[in-house]
């Protein structure tokens, strides 16, 4: 066995990981319902522009990313990803949405929503702080 530090992983190393994490947690909860979930800011050519990448399982939509472009932000685009993520995130049964952001990101943002904050790293990155937030769906 050969064991080495790569800064760029391949995308299919990284996607293998994934799959057999996943499968260890469904084999060692029972929980099946694992579903991804994205929701894409597109131009009328259908290139991406941003938009919001995650997934449900176990009664918790995970948000891994949200990207609004600069020149697009304060125009309702992040809060129309986020509802169109919370109606999903209902309708598969989800009671809670959480996600981690840095304290230089959009924290106050998340807040408005209804997130709050549940737990932070100090120091990551250095001088700031990521936190970890959560919005409770009541039915």
């Amino acid at each position: 066995m050969d064991l080495a530090v790569e800064e760029e992983p391949k995308p299919e190393d990284v996607r293998l990981l994934e799959e057999r994490i996943n499968a260890f947690n469904e084999a060692s909860t029972g929980i099946t319902d694992g579903k991804l979930l994205g929701v894409f800011l597109r131009e009328t050519d259908g290139s991406t522009l941003g938009g919001l990448f995650g997934w449900t399982w176990g009664g918790t939509c995970y948000i891994r990313y949200l990207f609004v472009p600069t020149h697009l932000r304060r125009q309702g685009y992040g809060s129309r990803l986020m509802s169109m993520v919370e109606s999903e995130a209902r309708a598969r049964g989800c009671h809670q949405i959480a996600l981690e952001t840095h304290d230089f990101q959009a924290p106050a943002f998340y807040q408005r929503l209804g997130f709050s904050v549940t737990g932070r790293i100090d120091a990551y990155p250095r001088g700031h702080g990521q936190l970890t937030m959560v919005k409770p769906l009541n039915a």
